[in-house]
């Protein structure tokens, strides 16, 4: 078989095949279909079909999410975006199709879709834990436009009242200990603790006590600084109705 046979076949031009061939990108279904049918393989090379699956997680974020399946508390303080266990399809949407450099349509319906599953965990039984506390200007960041930040705010009142979960507003200027970025500190079943804390490009997963301990205190301080459950769904109405 020609390259230009498959080519044309899979509806994809010369160049796009080579680099598949040559391993700088990663085949797709699509191709695998075509070859599938070319070479009449009899369901031979559609069988590799769950290896061209894109990562549905960031390599950063594999051993997180594998943590935080496990949780049965969690205690999450994010500053300039919604929570990923709290945000809508829309809003996830918004920030991964715009992720630099971009990610191809495949990847992005896939990390949606991982996303969307991970927030299953918010009403799973027996039911974990959640405490998050959120900084105020997390909901003024206008994340796909105003419509769409205001169903995500509609979404973290609707969440918030799910009785294993509290949901705070840091009042921006409450506390320098706010300053120092978002982090996740998580607890297991076997009383196994973890913190994680994520930036740009990089994402770390800490077992050390003495830095849990360091950010649990910091969480603490940050949690008397906060709003209270009630006064904070306050806060999110009046925001949602001004944005």
């Amino acid at each position: 078989m020609k390259r230009e046979q498959l080519a044309e076949e899979a509806d994809y031009d010369y160049e796009t095949v080579k680099s598949m061939e040559q391993g700088r990108r990663r085949p797709t279904l699509k191709v695998l279909e075509a070859a599938e049918r070319l070479c009449d393989a009899r369901g031979m090379l559609l069988a590799g079909a769950g290896y061209l699956r894109p990562e549905r997680f960031p390599n950063r974020m594999k051993r997180f999410t594998t943590a935080e399946d496990e949780a049965v508390v969690i205690n999450w303080f994010e500053t300039l975006l919604i929570p990923g266990l709290l945000q809508t399809e829309e809003y996830a949407r918004a920030l991964i199709e715009n992720h630099t450099p971009p990610l191809g349509d495949e990847i992005v319906n896939e990390r949606v879709q991982a996303r969307l599953e991970r927030q299953k965990k918010l009403t799973r039984n027996p039911p974990a834990l959640f405490g998050f506390v959120i900084y105020e200007a997390a909901l003024r960041t206008l994340v796909g436009g105003r419509e769409t930040m205001q169903r995500q705010l509609q979404n973290l009142l609707t969440v918030g009242q799910l009785r294993n979960v509290s949901i705070q507003i840091l009042p921006a200027g409450s506390t320098y200990a706010a300053l120092n970025g978002p982090f996740v500190v998580l607890e297991t079943a076997e009383h196994q603790r973890y913190a994680y804390v994520e930036g740009q490009e990089t994402g770390a997963l800490y077992t050390a006590p003495e830095t849990i301990s360091a950010l649990e205190q910091c969480h603490g301080i940050i949690r008397m600084q906060a709003l209270g459950v009630e006064e904070s769904a306050r806060f999110i109405q009046e925001t949602m109705e001004t944005l």
